[in-house]
């Protein structure tokens, strides 16, 4: 038998370099001998006794409104509140029996306090799907068990941030509490709490049963009328053109058959990238080994709460005698070859790698030191850059959905990310704010220099930059600063139907002379705000600037935020093909600089810079101008009070330089603030 202990000390008289992130590494032998036992901590899964497959367990429907694909947390999920909002012709397609990819082997943990307050009312409806509305829909127990859940705070920063998230709780009526190291070592007596500031306590925490919940998920769809066939792998999906050159989905194809389907759910998890590359979708996710271990029984462990110590990146689940001990690797592996063939399926465990979960488990409960290992768990688990789910619709094909990508936490955030995805699928938008989770947010990542310095300074109180962005606030509001905003969105509508677009798209009227500039919004159909931008229109005919569309219509230039640029695209591109508006929208993002000159004395500077009167009545305010700057040409947009706007292909940098503002060129979020 191995013990925690004996595999800890065993690694570190072990010499070898520190692992690379993407290093590639193999089981090790040690003299304590580790188990060998593969095996998830639960009395049922869904695997067939004799590993074979009979074809599908029902017959094929010829057409379906929605194809969900995929029988884990978020597939049985969505096609459970699909179902309870109405829409009964749907079909959850699975490849082998449900759970058999990530979800059986999931240690099924359920937090309900996390920082952002959308996520805790996800949490909060996954909590009340589980442990409250499942169970009296169907009269079945999903195995849901209320042991609470106790947050691990070892320096003064991270106790600060679980009072925060104590406060959150109050306004959702969370029950939680900060406790002391004294209080911890009441609750939990086998705590080590000599080095901890204290903890957050949340007694309504708990643990979930995948096997119990899935299966009680899709008894309660298809009592109202979904169809749940698994044995029924999908092995293509047709999209289809339609007359205004709008990929769209048509059908999903299977060994058995063909269903036609106007909309397909990725809810296939590891998967999930071949899936989308089956409708020439790109699905940004990646698979990697995630494990824990199971432990021997330990004497006075029973009916202790769930454990999570994030400065050491390790949990401790409940297992009832027995302890689930797990967290996230900093060198994780990658599962490079993802085989269709890995249903109920686990990988040896690489104890190199897991070595850093046992030090730290074994620093907060120490009996675990002489604690015998049952078995290990290592399956495959999905995620993203920035740990992020992927949900919505995809921008490359219209009725192709997303929820995928949830990084090994599909179970806790499947109710309420499944009841988004039946509202955004029924009703074109999710109920809430989903946007940190909108396949169509995702931008290019980028590493800046500011962002990597202000990375080493978070704190919830006043950072060591605090002065400097004090100075650079006064030196904005008194004299005068020079923003480098090239990341900002920069697209063109022209067409036919760019006026009538128009007036859809945004709420304030932009159809004013050719010259203006007007700050506005769009909506969505809910009547809530989408975005706020710039929207210029452009003086019909030749091009003044060398991207900017020669047209004998209608002109319009937006600049929208950067970060949102991409959310932006899709938005508008989307309204367009649902209105059938006959428009071009160009982007020109990446050809585009922009710098904003903003401060009491911009027009000041701007005047030794241009070749054009900037006075109010020469220069009004929401306008703009084609005006030679350095040499160049560049339209200048005076669209606040103080504010002025450059943009044109190229030059920024040397009109810039002309300024005589310093700018550090690897910085292009903050920018110089100089007077």
């Amino acid at each position: 038998m191995a013990f925690l202990g004996r595999a800890v000390r065993r690694v570190v008289t072990a010499v070898r370099p520190p692992l690379s992130p993407l290093c590639r590494t193999t089981a090790r032998s040690y003299s304590s001998e580790p188990t060998k036992e593969k095996s998830v901590p639960y009395e049922t899964t869904l695997q067939q006794k004799d590993g074979s497959s009979s074809g599908p367990t029902k017959p094929l429907p010829r057409s379906a409104d929605v194809v969900v694909i995929g029988g884990g947390s978020l597939g049985c999920q969505t096609i459970y509140h699909l179902a309870k909002m109405g829409m009964t012709n749907v079909v959850l397609l699975e490849r082998d029996r449900l759970t058999s990819g990530t979800t059986w082997h999931t240690a099924g943990l359920l937090w309900q306090l996390r920082p952002s307050d959308v996520e805790v009312e996800l949490l909060a409806h996954t909590r009340n799907v589980i442990s409250k509305d499942l169970e009296e829909e169907t009269g079945l127990h999903t195995g849901w068990i209320q042991n609470g859940g106790l947050f691990i705070a070892s320096n003064k920063q991270r106790l600060d941030e679980y009072k925060r998230l104590m406060s959150l709780g109050k306004v959702y009526g969370i029950e939680s509490h900060v406790l002391s190291p004294a209080e911890t070592k009441d609750l939990y007596p086998l705590m080590n709490v000599d080095d901890l500031y204290g903890t957050l306590y949340v007694p309504k925490d708990g643990t979930m049963d995948p096997a119990g919940t899935c299966t009680t998920l899709t008894r309660a769809a298809t009592a109202r009328g979904a169809k749940v066939i698994e044995n029924c792998p999908v092995t293509g999906i047709q999209v289809r053109t339609d007359d205004f050159g709008v990929k769209r989905v048509k059908a999903v194809e299977t060994p058995h058959g063909t269903i036609d389907t106007p909309c397909v759910v990725n809810c296939a998890g590891v998967w999930a990238t071949k899936l989308g590359e089956m409708a020439g979708v790109k699905v940004p996710l990646i698979a990697m080994h995630h494990a824990y271990v199971v432990t021997e029984r330990i004497e006075g462990i029973q009916n202790m709460p769930n454990v999570r110590d994030h400065d050491a990146s390790v949990y401790l689940r409940l297992q009832g005698d027995a302890l689930s001990v797990g967290g996230y690797e900093q060198n994780p592996i990658f599962w490079d070859e993802v085989s269709d063939n890995f249903a109920f399926s686990l990988f040896d465990l690489d104890w190199d790698i897991f070595t850093q979960h046992i030090e730290g488990a074994i620093n907060r409960v120490p009996g675990l030191e002489q604690t015998g290992i049952k078995s290990t768990v290592c399956g495959p688990e999905s995620f993203t850059a920035d740990h992020k789910p992927l949900m919505g619709e995809a921008p490359e094909v219209r009725g192709f959905f997303l929820g995928c990508g949830f990084n090994s936490a599909g179970m806790m955030l499947g109710g309420g990310c499944g009841r988004e995805l039946a509202h955004w699928i029924i009703h074109g938008r999710p109920e809430k704010d989903m946007y940190g989770y909108d396949i169509r947010y995702i931008n290019k990542n980028v590493n800046y220099k500011y962002n990597e310095l202000l990375g080493k300074e978070y704190t919830f109180g006043f950072p060591p930059h605090h002065d400097v962005i004090k100075s650079e606030c006064l030196s904005c509001r008194h004299g005068v600063a020079v923003f480098d905003m090239s990341y900002f969105g920069k697209f063109y509508l022209t067409g036919p139907d760019a006026k009538k677009a128009a007036d859809w798209l945004f709420t304030a009227d932009v159809n004013k002379k050719p010259g203006s500039t007007v700050y506005t919004c769009m909506l969505n159909k809910g009547g809530g705000t989408e975005a706020d931008l710039t929207v210029s229109r452009l003086e019909p005919g030749a091009a003044n600037l060398p991207l900017a569309p020669q047209s004998n219509g209608d002109v319009y230039y937006l600049a929208i935020g950067g970060g949102v640029a991409e959310h932006n695209w899709n938005h508008i591109r989307t309204t367009l093909q649902d209105q059938g508006f006959h428009c071009q929208l160009t982007d020109h993002s990446e050809d585009m600089g922009m710098i904003s000159i903003q401060g009491p004395k911009s027009r000041e500077v701007l005047q030794e810079v241009l070749d054009t009167d900037l006075s109010n009545e020469a220069f009004a305010f929401s306008t703009h101008k084609v005006v030679n700057a350095a040499g160049h040409q560049v339209s200048a947009d005076f669209i606040k009070s103080g504010e002025f706007t450059l943009e044109r292909m190229g030059v920024m940098y040397k009109a810039k330089a002309h300024l005589k503002s310093p700018f550090d060129p690897e910085n292009k979020r903050i920018k110089g603030i100089y007077a």
